[in-house]
């Protein structure tokens, strides 16, 4: 059943990045000929609004396709007033950036629901305290609750964890223990780590764990817009930094997953409750949105990047180099793909 509610929520998520196109290509008064959920053969479909709606045989994306504009033929233009490619090329990017735009949409809304059904918050509790360092020289102790640094309320650990990175100097930390308040001075000190991404980093260390002691926000409304908003630009700027990383080597190749990685960990969400399967689909959902900004040619991304050269140079790419560029896009995302695909059915068989 998780399966079924994993393949439903990938789908769902491909609708919405294609709605978006839909919806900006009529609004500019684009015939959109057809509208499908996956690629490769059609397995079902039906007639509404002048459009084909239909669900193909490869669950891997979907696609738009609009009159005068076709990604596996990038010649077929039409010179009709309804076509994509014969209206203007800053209309033509509202299109394209109307699909990841939704995408990011439908992340802070499932943000909001998180945010309404009261998250879990890590309590700035110390679970451990490191032999001679810092923390345990200024006298922190197991158990320990922080209440303030520097005089700035602390109520996650998280904030505790940001407040130690952005350090300079010391420290005055406010701490209840025994439901008695001290005040103990600390001093940071520079410290070899790993971050998210393996890589050896020098940041300000105390020498303290959490605890792993949680509770429940209970956010306002504009606590709960704030919190969605955050999340969103958090997770977009994660994924970010994810494909940077991957580009220039940080992260192997070997990490990458395909469609049965993400399928996996949202049928896995769903066992933890809709709040855990809300956040996982809220980053997918970002992480289409990333991913189809990326400058590649068969990605919105690369057709944008088209769009802004014409809007420049005011004349649009030659025919040669755009089938050049787009086939060229086209090998490297189904390379990715393979290479996701690959990956994913190695773990499984591990």
């Amino acid at each position: 059943m998780s399966w079924i509610v994993a393949l439903g929520v990938l789908s769902l998520l491909i609708f919405l990045h294609e709605l978006g196109h839909y919806s900006a290509a009529r609004f500019f008064g684009v015939y959109v000929e057809v509208f499908s959920i996956g690629f490769g053969k059609k397995l079902a479909s039906f007639q509404w609004i002048g459009t084909q709606w239909q669900i193909s045989a490869i669950p891997l994306g979907g696609y738009v396709k609009m009159k005068g504009q076709d990604d596996l033929d990038p010649t077929a233009l039409s010179g009709d007033n309804d076509s994509y490619n014969s209206k203007k090329p800053w209309q033509r990017i509202i299109i394209l950036l109307a699909g990841p735009v939704a995408n990011f949409l439908t992340a802070w809304v499932l943000f909001v629901a998180i945010a309404m059904g009261g998250p879990q918050a890590l309590s700035p509790i110390i679970g451990q305290v490191v032999k001679s360092s810092p923390a345990d020289n200024a006298g922190i102790l197991k158990g320990d609750k922080i209440l303030s640094i520097n005089g700035e309320t602390i109520t996650k650990w998280d904030e505790l964890s940001e407040k130690i990175k952005a350090s300079t100097g010391s420290l005055t930390f406010a701490v209840e223990r025994n439901n008695t308040r001290l005040f103990l001075l600390l001093h940071p000190k520079m410290t070899e780590t790993t971050n998210m991404f393996k890589e050896k980093i020098q940041q300000p260390m105390i020498g303290i764990a959490p605890s792993g002691d949680t509770y429940t926000l209970h956010l306002g409304l504009l606590e709960t817009l704030q919190y969605a908003s955050s999340q969103t630009y958090e997770t977009s700027f994660l994924i970010f930094q994810g494909v940077e990383k991957l580009i220039t080597g940080v992260v192997p190749a070997k990490d990458v997953g395909g469609v049965v990685s993400i399928v996996k960990i949202t049928a896995d969400a769903t066992a933890y409750g809709w709040m855990s399967l809300f956040f996982f689909t809220a980053l997918i959902s970002v992480n289409l949105g990333v991913l189809n900004l990326l400058p590649i040619p068969a990605l919105d991304g690369g057709h944008i990047m088209f769009n802004l050269y014409e809007m420049i140079r005011r004349r649009a790419p030659s025919e040669a180099v755009i089938t050049n560029l787009t086939i060229g896009g086209w090998v490297m995302l189904l390379g990715l793909m393979g290479l996701g695909l690959y990956n994913d059915i190695t773990r499984l068989t591990q």
